[in-house]
This record gives structure tokens, C-alpha cells and sequence, in this order.
């Protein structure tokens, strides 16, 4: 095997590890979803929503409501506005059923602080 065959080979072998360990539903740590996020497909309203996060509950505001949403499995909201949806393993994006995909632009208060189970 070539130096190049086995470099292929290496790398080939780590995308896909890397790519099952982020999985969604698959982690076994809730991360902070708090922060401000941009709405960037399917936005139905406001474009900026800020979430604050206490464990497994979530408040969502976007300066002139405020709504509830939980963390019901790791890897997956529900929504007191009758959507679910989920979001990624690093937390900086969600995606919800009915379309809508939120991005986090600002992170709140410390980025890559989990809670763990």
C-alpha cells in the first residue's frame, strides 16, 4: 500500500468516526442551548430569538413573547407552539419539523458548557 492509499485510508476512517459520534440523539450530554439565534430558513415572524436555558427546560423569546420548549430526549425539543425539533450535537443549530432552521449567532453565557445527565 502506497503512502498515499494509506493516507486516503486514515483519513476515510476518521470522517466516518467523527461523523457517527455527532449523530443526533446519539450524545449522551444535553449542551447549553442559550443564546441569541438567527432565523435562516422557513422564518415565519421574527428573525432573532433568544433562548435561555435552565437544564432540560428552555425559554424563547423574541422581544415581544416569550414561549416554552424542553429538551424531551437528548437531541430533540418539543415546543409549547406545537412543533418539535432538533438540534445539533455543538447546539449552534435547530431544526425544526415544520421547516424553520435557527442558528446561534450569539452564545450565552459560556459556549460549550454542557449539563450533564
Amino acid at each position: 500500500m502506497t503512502a498515499k492509499s494509506m493516507l486516503w485510508a486514515a483519513m476515510s476512517m476518521f470522517a466516518a468516526t467523527a461523523a457517527s459520534a455527532q449523530a443526533i440523539g446519539s450524545q449522551t450530554w444535553i449542551p447549553d442551548l442559550s443564546g441569541t439565534y438567527r432565523c435562516v430558513q422557513y422564518c415565519g415572524g421574527r428573525h432573532l430569538v433568544h433562548i435561555q436555558q435552565s437544564y432540560r427546560q428552555l425559554e424563547v423569546s423574541d422581544g415581544h413573547q416569550t414561549a416554552a420548549a424542553w429538551i424531551n430526549s437528548s437531541g430533540h425539543i418539543s415546543t409549547s407552539w406545537n412543533d418539535s425539533g432538533v438540534y445539533s450535537p455543538d447546539g449552534t443549530t435547530i431544526q425544526f419539523a415544520g421547516g424553520a432552521v435557527w442558528v446561534l449567532v450569539e452564545p450565552t453565557p459560556v459556549p460549550g458548557r454542557t449539563w450533564n445527565e
